[in-house]
Formats: structure tokens, C-alpha cells, sequence
């Protein structure tokens, strides 16, 4: 038997194994995601109101070009969103090249082991890295909206209190709040102006930006609309409740921090060890870069080394979830 050959077999079972936990990881998101909006649309279904100009869109009789489908299944394979491209912080494709040149190094230190079945792997590797830039920034941007929620409930109900109808509130907030707060109800306050009712924009809001306050939000004002009550009481109990989350995340967050920076004292022992080495030895500790059994040694300590800071991360995080 050619001694490639177990190689080439180790090799491909690796890839074989990565593209199946890329897949398991994605279709459990999606199907959490899934669950998560019909629970919400069933609770929410009573109180939605049929919007004419969505009836009268002829998008939905118009079917996409095949071109458009492939594109459109391409962004989704990456994890990008065409809607949200003004709130990534680079343009799609600068992350796209930039996770590229990552997974091409990837693939190179793998084809030590592997030799050149490991550019079966860049492919895989590039996907996934893309989609964690991009969700990385969509949930970025999403943290940032859930903490600046609570101060634009509270100028609205301020506007409420002294008897300025609520949509001159969300105008309000669409001129002072901040940035991501700030586009997104100037876009609501752009539909009611054009005729769509503020129940429907606020759902289409809170679709549009996958954060479940706003849905809360939405929810509330359809039932104070057919139910009645005090809009100013309840948007103000809303506001209490998010800014208690709020503290309670960062409590959270605060007695998570040792084991943060006991994280941060394990990544950086082995680079501190290596400088010290490559002061007091150079030619002993260059041996990793030039020895190909040192340079196996050398990418194992790398991989094992990422591999314990994403699972301590990974731990840390389901804790405070």
C-alpha cells in the first residue's frame, strides 16, 4: 500500500467530518430561528391587519430570473444579507477575500499533514469563516439596537405623556437617537408617512432587524390599538423590563470576567514562552519554522490551542445565555 494513501483517506474524512458539523451547525440555527418566528407569529397572528399595499405588490406574481436565484442562494450559503449591507463594516466583498487568504493559509499549514487533499478543505473553511464574519456583525449590530431600545421607549413615552401622538415620537427618536437606532425608525416613520399603518411597519421593522424587543414592541401597540389601555404604562414597563435584562446581562458579564482573563492568560502563555525562547535560543526555537517535523508539532500546538480557547469561549457563553 502507497504510504500516501492513509493520508489521502485521513484527509478526506476530515473534510468529510468538517462539512458535516458546518452543515448540522446551520440547519440547527436556521431551525431554531424557524421555531422562534412561528412561535411568535402564532402569538401575534390575532392582532396583525392585512397591509393593501402589500396586497397590491406584484412581487409576489413576478417570479426571480435564475440568475437572481443563484445569487440570491450564493449570499445565503456565505451568510450575507443584500438588505443589511449599509451596517456591515466592510464591504461583502473585502470580507469575502479577506477569509479567503485565511482559509488559503489554513489549507497550506493542513497540506503538511495532508499534502494536496487539504484544498478540499479551503472551500469549507472559507464558507464557514464568511458566515461568522457576517453573523458576527449582524449580531454586533443587533446587541447594539436591544441596548439603545430602552432610551428611545423612553423618549417616546415622554412624547406620549405630554400629549404628542406617538408616531411625532418615532420621529423624534428618527432625529435623536443614535446610530443603528436612528435609521431604523427613520425607515418606520418613511412607511407610515407613506400610508402603511404603524402595526404593519413595526412588524416589517422587526422582521426586518431579527430583534425580538422590537417584536415585543410591535405586539403591544397592535393590542393597545384594539384593546385600549394606557400606551404610555405599558411602553414604560417594556422599557423597565429590557433594562433590567440589561443589568442582568451585564451582572453576568461581570462575574464572567475571571474567567476571561483566565482565558486571556492561557493564550498568551505559549506566545510568551516562544518570545522568551527566541531571545535566549533563536536557532532552537526556529527549528519550527524550518524542520517539517517541527513544523506538524508547531501547527498541532495551534490547532489544539484554538480549539481550547473556542471551547472555553463556547462554555462561558452558554453560561450567560
Amino acid at each position: 500500500m502507497s504510504p500516501i494513501l492513509p493520508q489521502l483517506l485521513v484527509g478526506a474524512a476530515c473534510v468529510a467530518v468538517a462539512a458535516a458539523l458546518g452543515v448540522s451547525a446551520i440547519m440547527n440555527e436556521q431551525k431554531q430561528r424557524r421555531r422562534f418566528r412561528d412561535r411568535l407569529a402564532k402569538v401575534a397572528a390575532t392582532y396583525n391587519k392585512v397591509n393593501p399595499l402589500s396586497v397590491a405588490a406584484p412581487s409576489s406574481t413576478v417570479r426571480a430570473a435564475p440568475t437572481t436565484r443563484v445569487v440570491e442562494a450564493a449570499a445565503r450559503l456565505v451568510g450575507y444579507n443584500p438588505l443589511h449591507a449599509a451596517y456591515y463594516p466592510m464591504r461583502w466583498w473585502v470580507v469575502l477575500s479577506l477569509t479567503m487568504a485565511v482559509a488559503r493559509g489554513l489549507a497550506a499549514m493542513l497540506s503538511i499533514f495532508f499534502g494536496d487533499w487539504s484544498v478540499l478543505a479551503q472551500p469549507v473553511v472559507w464558507v464557514m469563516l464568511s458566515r461568522g464574519v457576517f453573523h458576527w456583525s449582524e449580531q454586533r449590530r443587533r446587541t447594539k439596537l436591544f441596548e439603545q431600545f430602552p432610551d428611545a421607549l423612553a423618549m417616546i413615552v415622554r412624547a406620549v405623556r405630554v400629549g404628542i401622538p406617538i408616531s411625532e415620537g418615532i420621529r423624534s427618536v428618527a432625529r435623536e437617537a443614535s446610530a443603528p437606532t436612528m435609521p431604523e425608525f427613520a425607515a418606520l416613520a418613511d412607511r407610515v408617512a407613506i400610508g402603511v399603518t404603524l402595526e404593519d411597519a413595526l412588524h416589517e421593522m422587526a422582521a426586518r432587524n431579527g430583534v425580538q424587543e422590537y417584536r415585543f414592541f410591535a405586539t403591544a401597540l397592535s393590542l393597545q390599538s384594539q384593546t385600549g389601555g394606557g400606551l404610555a404604562e405599558a411602553l414604560e414597563g417594556l422599557a423597565d423590563v429590557m433594562r433590567r435584562r440589561l443589568a442582568l446581562r451585564d451582572r453576568g458579564q461581570a462575574l464572567a470576567a475571571e474567567a476571561k482573563t483566565s482565558i486571556i492568560i492561557l493564550a498568551s502563555l505559549p506566545f510568551v514562552a516562544g518570545g522568551a525562547l527566541a531571545a535566549l535560543n533563536p536557532h532552537y526555537i526556529g527549528r519550527l519554522f524550518v524542520d517539517p517535523g517541527c513544523k506538524k508539532v508547531l501547527i498541532m500546538a495551534i490547532i489544539m490551542l484554538s480549539s481550547g480557547l473556542l471551547v472555553m469561549r463556547g462554555m462561558i457563553r452558554k453560561a450567560l445565555s
